[in-house]
């Protein structure tokens, strides 16, 4: 593995096209990779382990956090709050290593607004009828629960144009190795960036 760049990269994708598959394959094929752990006000399910899954808090200390500047990004889903703690990322770029986060829309939108060097990577399905059949088959859902996410699926689809690269989860192990190659990548210069933008703009 090439030596990696001291770079934020944030993994995000529409519910149910697969992050936390690809991140545990990242993890299994590349241990060298840092990934954070979020922290959740949400009780434990079955089989989480504290620390490794997630840091579970009590609303009160996910409080302090907010107020004292202590989460890059947080957002609320179904009564509960997740947050990615700042410190350990802002330890692990100082240390000169890769930092990888896995996160719902909304946070990539607050990392892209208070850290603009981030890469932001879009998981996307193969097929929109992979995403649905995804959804569908967990079987726990009523209909009209299935069709909000599913439109709710469609829309975060739509945001892929604000990421920088985007990647087909067509193949787990292929996908886990695209983003890890992403994860070593040097960053492009502005300069260069610039004149790719032009490049690629519209006469």
């Amino acid at each position: 593995m090439a030596r990696p760049s001291a770079r934020l990269t944030v993994l995000s994708g529409p519910s149910g096209v697969g992050k936390g598959t690809v991140v545990a394959e990242v993890r299994r094929r590349h241990p060298e990779v840092w990934v954070s752990v979020s922290v959740t006000t949400r009780q434990p399910r079955p089989g989480e382990v504290d620390g490794e899954h997630y840091h579970f808090v009590d609303a009160e200390y996910f409080d302090w956090l907010v107020a004292n500047d202590g989460l890059l990004e947080w957002a609320e889903y179904a009564g509960n709050r997740y947050g990615t703690p700042k410190a350990p990322v802002d330890e692990q770029l100082t240390a000169g290593a890769p930092a990888l986060l896995e996160i719902e829309l909304q946070g990539a939108r607050q990392v892209r607004v208070r850290a603009p060097d981030a890469q932001l990577v879009f998981l996307a399905p193969p097929s929109w009828a992979a995403l649905v059949s995804r959804l569908a088959g967990r079987g726990t859902e009523l209909p009209e629960v299935q069709s909000r996410r599913l439109a709710l699926a469609q829309a975060e689809l739509d945001a892929a144009g604000e990421f920088d690269v985007v990647v087909v989860n067509d193949d787990v192990a292929r996908a886990a190795d695209e983003l890890v190659g992403l994860l070593t990548a040097p960053p492009p210069s502005r300069r260069s960036a610039r004149n790719a933008a032009e490049r690629s703009a519209p006469e």
